[in-house]
């Protein structure tokens, strides 16, 4: 049975890397939420095939009301007597696990093949609503800062109510006796959503905002999920009552696993960690047993590409999310050798010695934004670029964060941490936008750290010199903020820059106590 479930879960997998963009979604069966529930995949395949359960007519899968049915049986139109015109379709069956790992229950979609259809012929475009994960990040910091509520939710059939301008037929499910509809054909309804008095955010257009009487409420989706938010629950639960009439729509409770992060609040906080997605990838990595490393990379690693290196497996390459580290072997993913094989190891290692580790969102009492920016100098051996990298924060707490290797070659030290402070300012101005429209206006100036002196007096400098010439538009930029008040750069102590660690690679120590100030610890750690 085990054998079972790991097959069929490859089938599913390599189902979903076949359709990439698929333009008819799928419907939803959840087998054991209804009557004649199921235990087992055997069971489930053999239910869905069940006669009497699924007839030889087109049929209403038992999770969708008339109302929402998102197909319609129809005579075949002259346009599609062709077979070729119609998209044909599979049942896929999935089990949905739980944090724990833990079977929650098994699933049947009827999945459309959408990758027969012809970009510009069959369809124009396709979308889908995909959050930005800085946005969740910004919103989880309000909730622990004002102790909103965060809430979650899961749209079954979410992608059946969009705008469609076209005609699509799809032939009938497979189990569905074709002998007696050999005529039939399911063509894909249109549904509208009514709008109900919600504003479309500019600065994350999947952020849905509406103020009523001083509160907010906010919705933000991630294709089929959803969290919602606010001071004015009022409001919030007149929004779930009119998304429950417009979606079937699961309640998942309180905001606990989203996109793969495991969330976990207390009076203490709201506490971010992926210690289950760590644990799958040491597990499919054969790392479980490593000797665990107290960073993710060696203090002067100099890594480079070699005329004479010995090549590795690009198939065995992987990607953990840790900034630095990645950014850094990330430059070496077209032409991998075993020296960049054995820093992807001490990455692995190195989540290996605290899988649970992950961001502390706590109460500070008040709503500043600030930064931390810093770059290094020539600092990659290929080519001699420089690496920038900032921090920002949102309340006290630690919201985005980046490590890049810049573009160009610098001449001076001064001219990585210049371009790395545009970038750190322009991140800074889209929390402020995203914070504005959330009804939160800042009334200082927004502090960007940096311990470069040089660059600072370029900034705070209005005069144009020949050595800042090729700076010129980044520097215009930021002495427009200077001058506005928008933004100021106060010089920090190199021993005190928190972004030193998205641009080099540190002492232990110091990187210990980096992740500390930055509110990064293990809340399954033995105390």
């Amino acid at each position: 049975m085990d054998g079972e479930k790991e097959n069929i879960e490859e089938q599913n997998w390599n189902w979903t890397i076949m359709l990439p963009d698929i333009t008819i979604e799928r419907e939803e069966v959840i087998c054991n939420e209804k009557e004649n529930a199921v235990t087992s995949v055997e069971d489930l395949a053999s239910h869905v095939a069940n006669p009497t359960l699924f007839p030889a007519t087109p049929h209403i899968p038992r999770n969708c009301s008339p109302s929402s049915t998102p197909t319609v049986p129809v005579q075949i139109p002259k346009a599609s007597d062709n077979p070729e015109k119609q998209v044909g379709c599979r049942w896929i069956f999935t089990i949905k696990h739980k944090v724990d790992g833990t079977i929650d229950r098994y699933k049947a979609r009827l999945v459309a093949k959408g990758y027969t259809q012809t970009y510009g012929v069959d369809y124009l475009e396709t979308f889908a609503p995909v959050a930005k994960i800085n946005t969740v990040r910004v919103l989880i910091s309000l909730a622990a800062n004002l102790d909103w509520p965060l809430q979650q939710f899961d749209v079954k059939n979410a992608f059946l109510h969009g705008e469609l301008k076209e005609e699509v037929y799809m032939s009938l499910p497979p189990g569905f006796d074709l002998s007696e509809n050999s005529n039939l054909v399911c063509k894909l309804r249109n549904y509208a959503m009514k709008k109900s008095g919600y504003r479309q955010s500019n600065a994350d257009h999947t952020l849905f905002l509406k103020r009523r009487k001083g509160k907010v409420t906010v919705l933000i989706l991630y294709v089929d999920d959803m969290i919602i938010t606010g001071d004015d629950t009022e409001e919030i639960d007149k929004l779930k009552h009119y998304l429950s009439t417009e979606f079937e729509m699961k309640d998942l409770g309180g905001l606990k696993y989203f996109l793969g992060i495991e969330v976990a609040r207390s009076q203490h906080g709201i506490f971010l960690s992926q210690r289950k997605y760590v644990l799958d990838l040491l597990n499919e990595t054969g790392m479980l047993g490593c000797k665990p490393a107290d960073t993710p990379i060696v203090q002067n690693h100099n890594l480079e590409i070699l005329p004479d290196q010995v090549p590795t497996n690009k198939d065995r390459y992987q990607r953990p999310d840790i900034a630095y580290a990645v950014s850094v072997v990330s430059q070496f993913m077209h032409s991998p050798n075993e020296v960049h094989m054995e820093a992807v190891m001490r990455i692995l290692q190195y989540l290996k010695s605290a899988p649970g580790k992950g961001l502390m969102f706590s109460k500070h009492g008040h709503l500043e934004i600030e930064g931390f920016t810093d770059a290094d100098w020539a600092g990659n051996r290929t080519d001699r670029r420089s690496t920038s990298g900032y921090f920002t924060f949102v309340d006290g707490n630690l919201v985005t964060w980046r490590s890049k290797k810049q573009k160009v070659c610098s001449l001076s030290s001064a001219e990585p941490e210049y371009r790395s402070m545009v970038h750190g300012v322009c991140e800074m101005l889209w929390i402020r936008k995203l914070l504005k429209e959330l009804g939160f206006v800042a009334k200082d100036a927004m502090k960007l750290y940096c311990d470069n002196q040089a660059a600072i007096d370029i900034a705070n400098n209005p005069v144009e010199h020949d050595r800042t010439k090729h700076v010129e538009i980044d520097r215009h930029f930021i002495n427009e903020k200077l001058e506005s008040n928008v933004i100021s750069v106060p010089h920090v102590k190199s021993e005190e820059q928190l972004a030193d660690i998205l641009t080099k690679a540190v002492s232990s120590h110091v990187f210990s106590d980096s992740l500390d100030k930055l509110g990064i610890g293990d809340i399954y750690a033995q105390t």
